[in-house]
């Protein structure tokens, strides 16, 4: 990890941990939801993290871009950024599980260079859990105010596979017909980055997306599976990158740790 991507780690956990006090009187409270032209809902909750942390990344590292979810429409062109560094932003992932009012939403914060994610952190709020990394080697877990627990993804288990993917694709995505192959022992079923935060410490192994995500579903939970030791790859097996064309994702698979490989 550079000197750089150091020093900055800590301070965008606590962008992610202000957003979150943001989210959570919403959470909790009454709220105004409304839906976008693709009829995915969004919420006072989501506008409410998005301007905490546009301004705040902004400050740490003046003329670097924001792309956030929420402000996408007046983003670069991701084509025009995909050679550059930039923050690659979901304040409130999971918004269907926020709705209905289950503890399973993060805040997704990315730092992208040259169309690779270099830094992510996930932070879950109704459970205070974050999950950071900046580079292989560093994931880390932290657990509320507890320090950092260092974290690595597995290697595939000979019991077979712990498996995590949305309850809210799963009926239309051949999913069950992608698993015929694997030994699945257990599938574990939830909503939004959180998933990439289960494979990096180890408790899952594999999550299989074969619809349609955007880039500011994956990139943080990219950056850290990656630096846990895991891997996200499309269909063809080539790394999962960034800057295409409408922040669009292809089909991908984010897994554990290759069999005799370090983290």
């Amino acid at each position: 990890m550079s000197a750089e991507l150091a020093a900055l780690l800590p301070r965008v956990v606590a962008v992610a941990r202000a957003a979150s006090a943001a989210i959570m009187p919403y959470f909790r409270g009454d709220y105004a939801t409304a839906h976008k032209d693709d009829r995915s809902p969004v919420t006072d909750a989501d506008h409410a993290a998005d301007a905490v942390i546009k301004p705040a990344l902004a400050a740490l590292l003046p003329g670097v871009a924001v792309v956030t979810e929420e402000s996408v429409a007046a983003a670069p062109a991701p084509e025009s950024l995909a050679a550059l560094r930039y923050w690659l932003v979901d304040p409130l992932d999971g918004t269907k599980e926020f709705v209905a009012h289950r503890a399973e939403f993060t805040v997704n914060i990315a730092l992208v260079e040259n169309g690779r994610p270099l830094l992510g952190v996930l932070h879950v709020p109704p459970t205070g859990l974050t999950y950071a990394a900046a580079g292989p080697g560093t994931a880390v877990k932290i657990a509320g105010d507890a320090p950092p627990e260092r974290i690595a993804a597995r290697a595939s288990p000979a019991a077979g596979l712990v498996v995590t993917h949305s309850r809210s694709h799963s009926k239309w995505n051949d999913l069950d017909d992608f698993l015929r192959p694997y030994r699945v022992s257990e599938r574990m079923i939830m909503g939004s980055a959180l998933k990439f935060g289960l494979i990096a410490e180890g408790r899952a192994d594999l999550y299989p997306r074969l619809g349609p995500t955007s880039e500011w579903d994956t990139a943080a939970g990219q950056a850290i599976l990656e630096a846990a030791g895991g891997s996200v790859v499309d269909r063809q097996g080539r790394r999962l990158g960034y800057g295409k064309p409408r922040f669009l994702n292809p089909p991908f698979v984010a897994r554990g740790r290759e069999d005799g490989a370090a983290p």
